[in-house]
């Protein structure tokens, strides 16, 4: 059984508070360090982690993961490693992680063979990012039926009709990418953040998470006055990049999150 909806729930109403969602991409800088990043992510206070699943044509993403993806592939990374690192971690975490890639590879598997081998090695949820709510059933019986959460994201763009179709589908949380184009660190941030999730959790049930952008721990804090969780992606990768070869790497790693933290501790204390 996913632990996502547990912890969110534990973290949203008791701790009164949004919860911080991470990305790694796994295999970047390399697979072994790839587990020893997720400690340091863990360690940092992250509350859930997205583990990236590198594949060669990630449109949605902008070109900070597009490098990690290049250099996760370039070291030989492949699902069954990552699959091995999660079920490594598990040994010592119940942090709840989800994958987060394309459809591609979980068709290049079998949708039931990919859910099956995911939830065997301890991951709570899939965010498949081309898979459309519309084609859901390609995957979702087989997530179900694993205990995995099915995560779909909403955009600013998202119709009432699109909100109403990814509720029936949808499961753990929802994300929505609070600015349109592809992943990476921003300046700023959609000015209409308040009313847009209104919108959503008229149509919605589900926790909301909200990312695209987000790269400081005062931004972090913005976004969590309103947002169920907050998602951080390329802000982290970068920081992986700049110091994957480094002594320091989960130094940096743990520093970064904690910061991200203190903003999200800092919206609590006024809500």
């Amino acid at each position: 059984m996913s632990r996502i909806p547990e912890a969110l729930r534990k973290i949203n109403k008791d701790e009164g508070r949004a919860a911080l969602v991470v990305y790694v991409t796994a295999g970047d800088p390399d697979i072994k360090k790839t587990g020893r990043i997720l400690d340091a992510c863990e360690k940092g206070g992250a509350d859930i982690i997205e583990l990236g699943v590198p594949f060669s044509d990630p449109q949605a993403d902008g070109p900070t993961i597009q490098a990690a993806s290049e250099r996760a592939l370039g070291a030989g990374t492949k699902i069954s490693q990552i699959l091995e690192v999660i079920a490594d971690f598990r040994k010592r975490s119940e942090l709840p992680i989800l994958l987060f890639g394309y459809y591609n590879p979980v068709f290049a598997h079998g949708p039931e063979t990919y859910c099956k081998n995911a939830a065997k090695a301890g991951a709570d949820g899939l965010l498949i990012v081309d898979l459309p709510p519309e084609e859901a059933e390609e995957v979702r019986p087989y997530a179900a039926a694993n205990g995995l959460d099915l995560i779909y994201l909403l955009a600013p763009t998202s119709t009432k009709e699109r909100m109403q179709l990814v509720s029936q589908v949808a499961s753990g949380f929802v994300y929505y990418v609070q600015v349109t184009g592809v992943t990476g660190a921003r300046t700023d941030l959609a000015a209409d953040l308040s009313p847009m999730l209104k919108k959503i959790r008229k149509q919605i049930k589900l926790p909301v998470g909200v990312g695209f952008g987000i790269s400081t721990g005062k931004q972090a804090e913005a976004v969590a006055r309103d947002a169920d969780a907050v998602v951080v992606g390329s802000a982290l990768v970068s920081r992986i990049a700049e110091h994957g070869k480094s002594a320091d790497l989960e130094k940096v790693v743990e520093g970064f999150v904690r910061e991200l933290r203190q903003g999200i501790e800092c919206a609590a204390k006024k809500r």
